[in-house]
């Protein structure tokens, strides 16, 4: 009998005009990873992956002063977050300064993550985080 290596996943979408408020994208990222379980079974984990959908979806209204699209993936293994925007320059890491008001979030993107990458797209760019629950965690997809 042939084992299935097919992969699973399931993902979620949704558009962030400059106006939107980033609480919005946490409220939304919440909900779905509740659908997960990950909100019972793993509550820092969420707290890391909403500071990170916060982080990416400003620096998209900041700095790209574009709209965003949050997408989250979820194929079992890894969450993907990955927000779309309109602005063709990647990202680039800071290094903080105590001076400085801003400027941490992809150092904040990059403790809390498991892995992270941004690159250039047809109509912008996208930065995915990628965030892997702990070993025995039991989820739902």
């Amino acid at each position: 009998m042939a084992k299935d290596v097919s992969l699973r996943a399931v993902g979620w979408a949704r558009s962030l005009p400059m106006t939107s408020e980033v609480k919005g994208a946490r409220d939304w990222t919440r909900a779905h990873l509740e659908t997960l379980g990950w909100a019972r079974t793993d509550p820092d984990l969420v707290d890391s992956v909403l500071l990170a959908v916060s982080e990416l979806v400003t620096n998209a209204h900041v700095h790209a002063r574009s709209a965003a699209q949050l997408i989250l993936t979820w194929d079992e293994r890894c969450l993907h977050v990955t927000v779309h925007d309109a602005s063709p320059c990647l990202p680039e890491q800071r290094p903080p300064s105590k001076d400085a008001l801003g400027g941490r979030g992809l150092f904040l993107v990059g403790a809390l993550a498991d892995a992270w990458e941004a690159y250039r797209c047809p109509r912008g760019k996208e930065v995915t985080a990628c965030f892997q629950p702990p070993r025995g965690h039991g989820t739902r997809g």
